[in-house]
């Protein structure tokens, strides 16, 4: 490490030169004079100084270059070491009898000599105050951006002092050892040599340490007296000594250990990301699903379909749970995904029993339940996916409706067609339960299809249903369930009639901001139809367009499925016969309408919409009860 390096380009008096020139890649052939406790290394350094205080080094060109008399008079003026160099003494500073001219490469500020800082490149002669210098940098290129350079680093450097006698320009360049010669000098300066000069010059180095020891090298050395001098050989310099101790290996005292502890971390934190993947994608499967095999889904599969079930890809709330819309990884299938949460087990099995029934019903106009899959504290049922969303969102969420009469009423043959399917043509009865406008999904082409079968009750043909908790959602469900407690056909031609009423007059069942009259919308159609304003519900997003005689048949039909007395109601059967034209609707008796669904069941003390409101907090209870 440098610490001080004054490497000088000396010019003095010689007896005679028989070569202009010459260049040393490394100094093992080269014949030089030496002074102090300079000396060639073995690999072919030039070493000036070692770790020795206060000492002085000097080395010059001297073959075949000669000394007038190398016993009486020295070449060199009398010079102490530290901030002298070697070169001079407080006497013969300055003295224009020293015959020097240098260029200094200085890592110590000396005020005495008006250094400009502790790392510069100067011009001196005769003198160690410099006629010009400048902080060690170099040029990269020639629009002026310069770089700099650490001398006391302990990096090589290259150094190019360059003489112009006609100009009597004097040009310094510095740059590291392994980049190119700038273009631009760092250092210029015109001197006048002829004073200076004498007719036999010496070339050589000289520098000192102080009270810090440095060792300071010299790699090789290029000179011409006449034209450029020849280039180093970069790959033949020798390699300068290491600074510092030797390293000692590390890999057995601190690298082995390390690397152990690596991987035992990386093992822990495999074996611990294994198993919170385990536990992530934990599901429940007993020996009694195995049969439901081609039915259940992974709940992993359904975790990447649906993004980590991210609200992004939250299609609906709904009162039992979230809906998801997820992408399948293996079959591509778009699909809603439905969580369920329950903490009880319940009635479960047969629950799952009745899911896997329901996912064996086909129907143009049904949502086709895919499947299933159950994990801690939820359940996961797989549907079909709608493009279009619910029905409710576009009847009663846009600011002009998007749905045409055309396509209400064949939304409408379409739910009443699914639910045919599922009362009277599929193998068993289904009881659907909660038949409204929000469970009523449109596809591409905006079909109706039925879906959300998360409440619905399966029996056999010919038996009667069993008592069950009354579940549904307020408006829709019909009056008799709060005495009997019994899902059947006839409750679920109830709230088909209240849905095809919602679907025709664009209102809700029940809505509170309506005048008295228009609270409950059967009362409103039902006191309409007595006035004979039964066209006045319709829908007034629809205006006029639509078939005056589809409309009365719709609000009819509606009015007849929602009757407060069951058996006054059709089956879906004889719906479908009405709605395709293939029997005439019935007449209504304006007496048929003078009970409202709200005295229906007053005999129990309570309305029967108070009941269905009190029941309404069933609603929330799990569809895995298991009550029937």
């Amino acid at each position: 490490m440098f610490t001080k390096i004054f490497l000088v380009l000396l010019l003095i008096k010689l007896t005679a030169c028989n070569n202009d020139g010459f260049s040393y890649n490394g100094f093992l052939s080269a014949n030089l004079s030496f002074d102090g406790i300079a000396e060639i290394t073995p690999n072919g350094l030039l070493q000036l100084t070692n770790n020795t205080k206060q000492s002085t080094g000097h080395a010059f060109h001297s073959m075949p270059l000669q000394f007038k008399d190398p016993t009486n008079e020295r070449a060199l003026p009398r010079g102490l070491p530290v901030q002298n160099l070697g070169l001079f003494s407080s006497s013969n500073n300055g003295n224009s009898s020293n015959h020097v001219v240098a260029v200094e490469l200085d890592t110590v500020q000396n005020l005495e000599f008006g250094d400009i800082d502790d790392d510069h490149v100067g011009i001196d002669i005769n003198s160690l105050n410099s006629t010009n210098s400048t902080h060690a940098a170099y040029y990269i290129n020639e629009n002026g951006r310069i770089e700099t350079i650490s001398l006391i680093s302990g990096e090589p450097i290259q150094v190019w002092a360059e003489y112009n006698g006609t100009d009597m320009k004097l040009d310094v360049t510095i740059s590291p050892v392994k980049k190119p010669k700038p273009n631009r000098p760092l250092l210029s300066s015109v001197v006048n040599l002829s004073s200076v000069v004498l007719k036999d010059m010496y070339l050589g180095f000289s520098t000192s340490t102080g009270l810090i020891p440095t060792a300071h090298y010299v790699l090789g050395w290029s000179f011409q007296m006449n034209g450029k001098a020849q280039e180093l050989d970069i790959s033949r310099l020798p390699k300068l000594p290491r600074r510092g101790p030797k390293k000692k290996s590390k890999v057995l005292t601190i690298g082995l250990p390390i690397f152990m502890l690596v991987f035992i971390l990386v093992t822990v934190a495999s074996v611990l990301l294994f198993v919170r993947r385990r536990i992530k994608f934990a599901e429940l499967l007993e020996d009694w699903e195995r049969e439901y095999g081609p039915q259940r889904f992974s709940y992993k599969d359904l975790f990447i379909a649906t993004k980590g079930f991210r609200d992004t890809e939250l299609l609906g709330i709904g009162g039992f749970g979230r809906v998801y819309k997820g992408l399948l990884p293996s079959s591509k299938a778009e699909v809603a995904v439905k969580r369920v949460s329950h903490e009880s087990r319940q009635g479960m099995r047969e629950f799952v029993a009745e899911i896997i029934s329901i996912g064996r019903l086909r129907h143009r106009n049904l949502v086709q339940l895919l499947g299933y899959c159950r994990r801690k504290g939820e359940l996961l049922l797989v549907y079909d996916y709608m493009p279009n969303g619910s029905l409710d969102k576009l009847l009663f969420d846009q600011t002009i409706s998007v749905l045409t009469w055309n396509q209400r009423f064949r939304i409408i043959k379409g739910v009443a067609s699914g639910l045919y399917y599922l009362h009277e043509e599929w193998e068993q009865i289904v009881i659907h339960r909660d038949i409204k406008a929000s469970n009523v999904l449109l596809d591409h082409e905006f079909n109706g299809r039925l879906g959300d079968f998360g409440l619905s009750r399966l029996y056999d043909h010919g038996t009667d249903p069993q008592t069950t908790h009354v579940v549904g959602t307020l408006g829709y469900m019909a009056p008799e369930l709060s005495r009997t407690g019994k899902a059947t056909t006839s409750t679920d031609v109830f709230s088909f009639g209240v849905f095809i009423l919602e679907v025709a007059c664009g209102r809700r069942p029940i809505n509170l901001r309506a005048s008295a009259e228009g609270v409950v919308l059967f009362d409103w159609v039902s006191e309409c139809w007595r006035r004979g304003l039964i066209l006045e519900t319709s829908d007034p997003n629809l205006g006029t367009d639509y078939l005056v005689h589809e409309m009365e048949l719709v609000l009819k039909l509606g009015l007849l499925c929602s009757h407060p007395v069951p058996c006054t109601r059709p089956s879906m059967g004889q719906v479908m016969q009405f709605l395709d034209g293939d029997a005439p609707l019935p007449d209504l008796s304006s007496n048929s309408f003078r009970v409202s669904p709200l005295e229906v069941g007053h005999n129990e003390g309570l309305d029967a919409f108070t009941m269905s409101y009190r029941y309404s907090s069933s609603i929330g209870d799990s569809i895995l009860s298991g009550g029937r």
